[in-house]
C-alpha cells in the first residue's frame, strides 16, 4: 500500500506535502545553531513553512506573501504557520537566522532522496554514481546586494552544485560570489573513489583533475583546443556510434605535463544533431568511448536543473538583500525542490518534476489525498523538456 493511507483527507495539500518533512531532523538542525535564541512566537519552523508555501505559490514579495496569508486567515493554523503574519517579521527571521539551519536541513533531505533514487536508470548502463558538476549565475542588484559584488556595476551570486544523476539530486551545493571561478568548487566536493565525474571545459585544470585520478575517481570533461598532447596508442572503436577516434595520450605542455604526469583518454565524437565535433577527456579506459561520449551529454541535466528552480522557485526575486536572507531563501528553495522529489517517489507519480509543482501550486489549500492529485495526467498538458532523451550536447 502506498503513503496515500496515511494522508487525512481533511488536511489541505500544502499540509500533506509538508508531512513529508522529517521534523524532528528539522529540530535538531535547529538546535544545533540556536534558532531560537530570544524567539518568542514565530519559529524556525512557522519560518520554515511559510518561505515553503512563498516558493510553491509563487509569491514575488514579502508584501505579496503577508497579502496572500492574511486573506486566508483562518487556514494558517491548519497550515502550521499559525496566525497571521506581518511582512517585517518574516523578515527579520530571514536577516537574523543562521542559514545553516536550512542548509543542514536541506543536507537531510538530500541524503534520504538519494536513497529513494538510487535504483534510477542513467543514459548509460552503469553501477558507479555519476555526478555532473556545474555553476548558474543569479544576478542582482548591486545596490541592493553590495556583498555580492560581480562586477564594477553588476551584483550576483553563484550556485556552484554537484549533481546526483539519478533522480537528479543535488548532492552538495556552495553559494559564491560572482566572482569565484567554477573550477574552485573542485576544491569543496569530497571525492568518493569510483564515481564518475562529468564537467565541462571551465573545470579543466590538470592539477585538481589529477587530484580527482590520485583519489581512484573518474572524470570525463572536455578538451580546450589549445592542449598540447602526444598519443601513445590508438584503439578499436565503433564509428556507427559517431566516435571518431580513441586515444591513449600523454600531455605534452610544459606545465600540463607535471600537473597531470599519468596517461589520459582522448576520445574525439561527431555530434550529428549539432554538426559539431566534441574532444572529449577521461581518465577512464574501462568504458566504452561510445559511453564517454553519452555521459558527457547526460550533463545536460544540470542545465535542467538550473533551468527548472529558476522557473519553478522563488530565487530570482529575494525576499531580502542581507547575505543571510539570501542564502537562507536559495536553501529553502532547495529544500522544497527535494521534498518534491521525495513525495514524487514515495506516492509513485509517474509524472515530471514540472507538471507536478504546477499541480501543487493551483491546489495546495484543496482538501484532497494529495496522490488523487495527479491521477488524471491525460488532462494536463505540462511540457518538461527533462523528459525529452533526445537533447543534443551542451556546449
Amino acid at each position: 500500500m502506498g503513503w496515500g493511507w496515511r494522508m487525512n483527507t481533511g488536511k489541505m495539500v500544502f499540509s500533506q506535502l509538508m508531512e513529508f518533512l522529517p521534523l524532528h531532523e528539522f529540530t535538531r538542525c535547529v538546535e544545533r545553531y540556536g534558532g531560537h535564541y530570544k524567539v518568542q512566537s514565530f519559529t524556525c519552523r512557522r519560518q520554515l513553512l511559510t518561505m515553503a508555501f512563498a516558493q510553491l505559490t509563487h509569491r514575488e514579495s514579502l508584501r505579496d506573501i503577508e497579502a496572500c496569508l492574511r486573506a486566508m486567515p483562518q487556514r494558517l493554523y491548519h497550515m502550521g504557520i499559525g496566525g497571521p503574519l506581518a511582512k517585517s517579521t518574516l523578515a527579520d527571521a530571514n536577516e537574523a537566522r543562521d542559514w545553516r539551519i536550512y542548509a543542514d536541513f536541506a543536507q537531510v533531505l538530500i541524503k534520504e532522496a538519494r536513497v529513494l533514487y538510487a535504483g534510477e536508470s542513467l543514459c548509460v548502463e552503469l553501477e558507479q554514481t555519476v555526478y555532473a558538476l556545474d555553476s548558474t549565475t543569479i544576478d542582482l542588484c548591486l545596490s541592493l546586494f553590495p556583498w555580492a559584488k560581480f562586477r564594477k556595476k553588476k551584483a550576483a551570486v553563484k550556485l556552484h552544485t554537484q549533481l546526483d544523476l539519478r533522480g537528479n539530486i543535488p548532492t552538495f551545493i556552495k553559494i559564491s560570489d560572482g566572482k569565484l571561478h567554477d573550477v574552485n568548487f573542485l576544491d569543496d566536493i569530497t571525492l568518493e573513489a569510483g564515481a564518475i565525474y562529468v564537467m565541462d571545459r571551465g573545470y579543466v585544470d590538470f592539477t585538481r583533475l589529477y587530484t580527482l585520478n590520485t583519489a581512484k575517481a573518474f572524470f570525463v570533461t572536455r578538451a580546450k583546443k589549445n592542449l598540447q598532447w602526444r598519443r601513445l596508442r590508438s584503439f578499436p572503436f565503433d564509428a556507427a556510434t559517431g566516435v571518431l577516434s580513441d586515444q591513449e595520450i600523454m600531455l605534452d605542455g610544459v606545465n600540463t605535463a607535471e600537473a597531470y604526469p599519468e596517461r589520459l583518454r582522448r576520445v574525439r565524437f561527431r555530434d550529428a544533431v549539432q554538426e559539431r565535433t566534441l574532444v572529449f577527456l577521461s581518465n577512464s579506459f574501462i568504458h566504452p568511448a561510445s559511453t564517454i561520449a553519452l555521459l558527457y551529454k547526460s550533463r545536460w541535466q544540470i542545465e535542467l536543473f538550473f533551468k527548472w528552480i529558476k522557473q519553478n522557485l522563488r530565487i530570482k526575486a529575494f525576499y531580502g538583500t542581507s547575505e543571510n536572507a539570501v542564502k537562507t531563501q536559495i536553501w529553502i528553495a532547495i529544500a522544497v525542490y527535494v521534498l518534491v522529489a521525495i513525495a514524487k517517489k514515495r506516492l509513485d507519480i509517474d509524472m515530471s518534476m514540472h507538471a507536478m509543482l504546477q499541480v501543487i501550486n493551483l491546489s495546495v489549500f484543496e482538501k484532497v489525498p494529495i496522490h488523487e492529485l495527479f491521477t488524471d495526467q491525460p488532462l494536463l498538458s505540462f511540457n518538461s523538456a527533462s523528459s525529452n532523451p533526445l537533447l543534443p550536447f551542451n556546449l
